[in-house]
């Protein structure tokens, strides 16, 4: 037997284009001689759907879909991720199912069972789990189709589930296993991954086929990845991350563990290619072309704009120098070169006029009340309009270039710096930024040195740095980890060795400023734990505040 993985980008909602992309991943197949080609979760609609799932159309045009891909079914079998219909009357109206669609028509669905709700998912709120487990035989062989979580409750001393469908199908005595997953990515899961597919393919000693969503939707971020798993737990194949991929596969030389392959693992070069193709597929499915972003000669701006650049293509990132009275000239000077080193389309507005004018209209208000934060984020906030100004002008995106240390304590102006569309670098720590602008400079120096050496400043009073009013950065981001990705409270950050006062300080601040992070743009997703729709906190609070 011959089976076909088609790791695919797939667009929520986009029917019509999802359906053409299988059909010719269909044909390629065929040419190949398979007798089997295999989707990822939800592939009809994207994956997440969210509360599309409750329009009815939309679950028509799914329905749609099945049928075209039934027609194109013939002298091969498509095993396809879809919502099915629940025809009983209680519980949810729909499944999460696992199509397997042959000789023109719906063969057997399965449906899936462990329906996640915690982080990023909230499945249940749309989904009815099932309650029965079934396998599929084709053309001699028995086959155990999975969707996603279910798998993903083996080989963990910290199961969620009490039940584990894959041991109600095992007493049919698969042959092999079809998972598709939708399953996305955080710099840790590719190991993860492996680590579970191999605790399932030894558990019942026979092998896997995991396919995998590749591609971005909005701040989630899918890396492909997708496994074929030799009964022995050797990688038969690890496809490729980031990108699309269709491969072919002879049953036989999986069983027998022939050929290893997997996918080397590097932390920063797997959130370097993340965002990109985050950025990429933000636009891209959203019909846009163009960015526009502040450069202020700083790391966090230097390594928004690379990136970008090598989303959209440099003519593509257009770059807003606004040096203020407080800005050094080299801020202005590391800029200006980063700029002509891609040559990025940039314009230089000084801004210290405009915030002269809104200080004469503000001085009869303020009366002789000292320069504080209010003057600073005046400053953040007319390059805020700036930048605005210029997205709205021209069509433009606006890119935010707040890091994550940043945004978990508030170091940012809402309606100024905090600006943007879409958040590239919200979810990379300050010490995880200056080990990206190393990763792009490994083979020339691309971001000038003098944005990586100097100490971080906002540049919004005379000879500020963040440290005035922050701990050094490799201080403050274990703590910040901690906390927000390990869930650790005070008390259990104060054990591992940091001063009591500043553990309490850090975490009070990342819980006083929860009302700025519901304002801000999308994160791109590349940890285990982002600020967005993965985490879930009250803006008012007593805990720590």
């Amino acid at each position: 037997m011959k089976i076909t993985i088609a790791q695919l980008d797939y667009h929520i909602g986009n029917f019509e284009g999802n359906t053409a992309k299988m059909v010719e991943a269909i044909q390629k197949a065929k040419g190949a001689g398979s007798d089997i080609v295999c989707f990822s979760e939800l592939a009809t609609c994207g994956y997440p759907p969210r509360d599309f799932l409750e329009f009815d159309d939309f679950i028509r045009l799914s329905d749609e879909c099945i049928q075209t891909l039934c027609s194109h079914a013939h002298d091969i079998a498509v095993v396809v991720g879809a919502p099915s219909h629940n025809k009983n009357p209680k519980g949810k109206s729909l499944f999460n199912s696992v199509y397997f669609l042959a000789d023109g028509e719906i063969k057997f669905t399965q449906h899936k069972t462990l329906l996640p709700t915690y982080d990023v998912f909230d499945e249940y709120r749309y989904f009815e789990p099932a309650k029965s487990w079934e396998i599929v035989e084709y053309k001699g062989r028995k086959i155990a189709l999975t969707v996603c979580e279910d798998i993903w409750d083996v080989g963990t001393d910290d199961p969620l589930y009490t039940i584990i469908p894959l041991d109600e199908m095992q007493k049919f005595s698969p042959d092999f296993i079809i998972n598709v997953s939708a399953s996305p990515f955080n710099y840790d899961h590719a190991k993860i991954r492996i680590h579970t597919v191999r605790a399932n393919v030894q558990r019942y000693g026979i092998p896997m086929f995991y396919i995998n969503h590749v591609g971005a939707q909005t701040e989630l971020i899918f890396d492909g990845g997708s496994i074929v798993m030799s009964p022995d737990g050797g990688i038969h194949d690890e496809l490729p991350y980031f990108d699309e991929c269709i491969r072919h596969y002879n049953l036989n030389e999986v069983v027998a563990g022939q050929k290893y392959s997997e996918q080397t693992k590097n932390k920063i070069a797997l959130i370097h290619d993340a965002i990109v193709l985050g950025i990429k597929d933000y636009f891209r499915k959203l019909g846009f072309k163009q960015a526009v972003l502040g450069l202020s000669g700083g790391i966090d701006s230097a390594v928004t704009a690379v990136l970008a650049a090598r989303a959209l293509g440099n003519q593509n990132v257009r770059v807003l120098l606004m040096p203020s009275q407080y800005s050094t000239g080299h801020s202005v000077g590391d800029a200006m070169a980063l700029a002509n080193k891609l040559d990025l389309p940039y314009d230089i507005i000084a801004i210290k006029d405009i915030y002269e004018s809104f200080m004469e209209k503000l001085s009869p208000v303020f009366g002789d009340k000292p320069f504080n934060v209010a003057e600073e984020n005046i400053q953040a906030r007319v390059r805020g309009i700036l930048n605005m100004a210029v997205s709205n002008k021209f069509g433009n995106i606006l890119l935010n270039t707040t890091n994550k240390s940043e945004m978990a304590v508030g170091y940012g102006t809402l309606y100024g710096d905090l600006c943007g569309g879409l958040s590239v670098i919200g979810d990379v720590y300050k010490t995880e930024v200056y080990e990206l602008a190393a990763y792009i400079n490994k083979d020339e120096e691309i971001i000038p040195v003098n944005s990586i050496v100097k100490p971080p400043s906002a540049e919004l009073r005379p000879n500020q740095k963040d440290s005035d009013s922050l701990p050094e950065y490799d201080i403050l981001d274990p703590i910040l980890y901690q906390y927000i990705e390990k869930r650790q409270g005070p008390q259990d950050i104060i054990d591992m060795g940091y001063d009591a006062a500043l553990v309490r300080r850090i975490l009070r601040l990342v819980n006083i400023n929860e009302f700025k992070r519901y304002q801000t743009a999308p994160v791109l997703r590349v940890s285990p734990k982002a600020f967005g729709m993965g985490r879930r906190m009250p803006i008012v609070g007593k805990y720590l505040n």
